[in-house]
């Protein structure tokens, strides 16, 4: 029988496939440490996917390292005499530290802590898979005390990792929030006590005793007497989110919080400004993460310290055994420079990890002295560094270079971000043209410049007939290749996650957007105390602005848009009425009072492509109020794009397609026309945006700026009836505008997860009159 790999290869394999994946799987682990950190500060796919896929290998090699080294040490037991394999002995226990994972990253997704208890039966074979190794070498190794204590070592970290997955299971961290048990005051015996009370005759009553709350906490106090508008320090930042942190954690699993706690919280945010509050609810999510997919709360605590400094001095003390007690003149030099390597990749791993964790949000929060305010408990020098080192982690904003959009964008260095900072967008009418998506603002990315068309074909270069013949077969072979990769991603089903890449904008997330969206929040807020505003602000879908008093006299018109369809269907409706004005109005010039149009025109935009990335791409964000969104979605797209095809529009030719459709005359409506078989709102769309258009002509509506209101408060209803989980699963991936607004909300008050009414006090017994 013929070899289909030859024996070189072979023993090539068998010599180094050890060797191999053991530096393999320590390279995977320097890259989880160093880089995994990085996810939470951008949403970009092949980033996200690169961290995924070194994430799934470590685990493997690492598996994989412990399998080959058992059956090779099964084979060295038979021969005896061979002494090139005894330092094998000692890597297994590497390999537990490997699997025990850094501290940056225990669970890429959310469903991964749910599988803790996985881990803890992959600890029980991993141990004894080390185990028999160690015992087949224990009568031939001179290597038992170093294995011993890296052992020890890599069943520690193990350990942390499964620990870490426990606590992040959302049953395990919904329990470890709940408070005790309150029955309430002793009904039983109080109706005892008045029962006897009235048989003898005694005039009795039951009246409340409002019991006191105690001392102000330190929030609160520290804010008495602060003027609207407060300016945080950095510490201050971090301590009040953690302090936020610790109350509000409970939002992900769905459990409800007091008035009291409402109350706190929106007296805090009341009096922030719209950047400080960004940059407290930026740290709190920064705290979500840590809890949900790292170390953090293992390690962060003084049971971690110890079992960490156990961990790290074990290493050390295997290390100097090994390099001043072994003699090694008889191992292989190259087994010897391996070893060497894991036990100072080991060393350095702890030593990123403890500087990691110095300057974590997590021991900026702990400096801060409950009693005394923010008195630092370290010295001035480190207490600078640390400031310093804060600074660099504070959202930086810069202005725009390009002169119609000149504001503040948020611009923060990719090595310090601790969220995206960006506001994705889709958008109907370009996707239905194959049109590529242009940006507001300057954004840095990558642009590969098509310079064969130029070469080939080109209007500036003539080569006669010869180059027009070249130009045409150049055409057609690249529109072939556009074919046959199309249906390979279509085979692949592919087809959304190129879409994200080619059709999808990413826009820097703007200092007076941010600003529009606090202040639409500060604003109802202050409605939320009736309880008959409460209901009405929750479910809220643009019917909310229209009872303002300005827009009296087109709510009816409009309201047939809002209340009269279905979530989903309202999103495309109003998304690609937004898109037909923006169009095919130009600009407003520069002038007095001109500036405001244009921003709530530019805010209009940006949300309205943002709700539809919403709806078609981040489905499960959306998913408990979109319907049948993404049918309807592609039922649209199908009717118009044979509306492009019959008047041959082609790629970035936008405005003209939006001419085309309200071109169309829509005298009855499309329902009556084409009954209920297609889900398609293109030409309903049409009739709103005439209705918006004549509503400015007529009422002297100030359409942007309706607009723009209806958008957020549209914005605002998605956010508060998104599952809680799908938004913890977000902070992961780069972080979501609707988040943010999620978090705001539930600071200023808007939401139902406040039904725990201020507690009247206990109940007493009164004789007498």
């Amino acid at each position: 029988m013929v070899n289909i790999i030859p024996e070189n290869f072979k023993k090539i394999w068998d010599d180094w496939n050890i060797r191999g994946v053991m530096l393999f799987s320590l390279f995977l682990q320097i890259l989880l440490i160093l880089f995994s950190p990085l996810r939470k500060g951008t949403s970009n796919k092949l980033i996200i996917m690169l961290i995924w896929s070194v994430y799934l290998l470590a685990d493997w090699a690492a598996n994989f390292a412990v399998g080959l080294i058992s059956d090779s040490q099964g084979d060295a037991a038979s021969t005896p005499e061979e002494s090139s394999t005894y330092l094998l002995a000692v890597w297994p226990p590497f390999l537990l530290l490997h699997l025990g994972g850094p501290d940056t990253i225990t669970a890429f997704a959310l469903e991964d802590n749910e599988l803790w208890l996985r881990h803890v039966l992959g600890l029980v074979f991993q141990v004894l898979a080390a185990v028999y190794v160690f015992l087949l070498a224990l009568d031939r190794t001179k290597l038992a005390i170093p294995t011993l204590l890296v052992f020890v070592a890599g069943i520690i970290k193990y350990l942390e990792r499964t620990r870490a997955l426990y606590l992040a299971s959302l049953d395990r961290f919904r329990d470890s929030m709940l408070k005790d048990p309150d029955p309430g005051p002793n009904y039983a015996k109080l109706m005892d006590d008045i029962s006897s009370k009235v048989e003898a005759k005694l005039p009795t009553a039951v009246i409340m005793i409002e019991e006191q709350s105690g001392k102000k906490s330190n929030t609160r106090r520290s804010l008495i007497g602060e003027r609207h508008g407060l300016c945080l320090g950095d510490l201050q930042v971090v301590h009040y989110a953690y302090h936020f942190f610790d109350i509000f954690k409970g939002l992900i699993v769905d459990l409800i919080f007091s008035f009291h706690e409402r109350n706190e919280s929106r007296d805090f945010f009341i009096n922030l400004t719209p950047e400080d509050a960004l940059r407290v609810i930026e740290v709190e999510l920064n705290f979500i993460y840590d809890a949900l997919y790292t170390k953090v709360q293992v390690v962060h605590c003084r049971f971690g310290y110890a079992t960490r400094f156990i961990s790290f001095a074990s290493v050390v003390a295997a290390l100097s055994i090994f390099h001043f007690k072994v003699n090694q003149s008889g191992f292989d030099k190259f087994d010897v420079g391996i070893t060497y390597a894991l036990f100072l990749g080991a060393i350095a791993l702890d030593i990123i990890a403890f500087f990691m964790l110095v300057f974590s949000d997590w021991t900026f929060a702990a400096l801060s002295d409950s009693e005394n305010g923010f008195k630092l408990k370290i010295k001035s020098g480190i207490a600078a560094t640390i400031r310093w080192f804060l600074i660099l982690k504070k959202p930086k904003w810069y202005k725009c270079q390009q002169e119609k959009h000149n504001c503040e964008v948020l611009a923060t260095p990719f090595l310090f971000r601790r969220w995206s900072g960006h506001v994705s967008g889709h958008n109907l009418i370009r996707y239905c043209l194959k049109g590529r998506p242009t940006h507001f603002h300057q954004v840095k990315s990558c642009v590969i410049k098509k310079f064969i068309p130029g070469i080939i074909g080109g209007r500036d270069i003539h080569f006669g007939r010869v180059g027009q013949f070249l130009s045409f077969i150049y055409g057609k072979v690249i529109h072939l290749l556009g074919s046959i990769i199309q249906l390979v991603i279509d085979f692949l089903g592919l087809t959304d996650f190129v879409d994200e890449i080619r059709y999808l904008s990413h826009e820097p997330l703007t200092k007076p957007l941010w600003e529009f969206i606090f202040k639409e929040l500060k604003e109802k807020s202050g409605f939320e105390d009736k309880p008959e505003n409460a209901k009405k602000i929750h479910s809220a879908r643009g019917d909310w602005i229209l009872e303002n008093e300005d827009y009296k006299d087109c709510r009816q018109k409009l309201l047939r848009y809002v209340n009269g369809v279905t979530f989903d269907e309202g999103l495309l409706l109003w998304h690609i009425a937004t898109e037909l004005l923006y169009q095919t109005e130009e600009e407003a010039t520069h002038e007095a009072g001109n500036d405001n149009y244009n921003d709530h025109r530019q805010f209009s935009k940006i949300l309205s492509d943002y709700m539809l990335y919403l709806l078609v791409v981040q489905t499960t964000m959306i998913s408990a109020v979109a319907g049948i969104g993404k049918i309807r979605f592609r039922d649209t797209c199908a009717e118009a794009k044979r509306l492009f095809r019959s008047k041959n529009l082609r790629a970035n030719e936008e405005k003209e397609g939006c001419e085309e459709i309200l071109g169309v005359n829509t005298y009855a409506e499309p329902v009556k026309v084409k009954g209920d078989r297609s889900k398609s709102v293109l030409f309903d769309a049409s009739m709103l945006a005439q209705v918006l258009e004549n509503l400015e002509k007529g009422q002297k509506v100030e359409k942007w700026k309706l607009l723009s209101r209806i958008w957020m408060e549209l914005l605002s209803y998605a956010a508060c009836n998104c599952i809680a989980r799908t938004h913890a699963q977000q902070v992961s991936k780069g972080g979501e505008l609707i988040t943010f607004v999620w978090l705001l909300m539930s600071h200023f008050g808007l939401g139902e997860q406040f039904q725990i009414n201020k507690g009247q006090g206990r109940a007493k017994l009164i004789i007498g009159k």
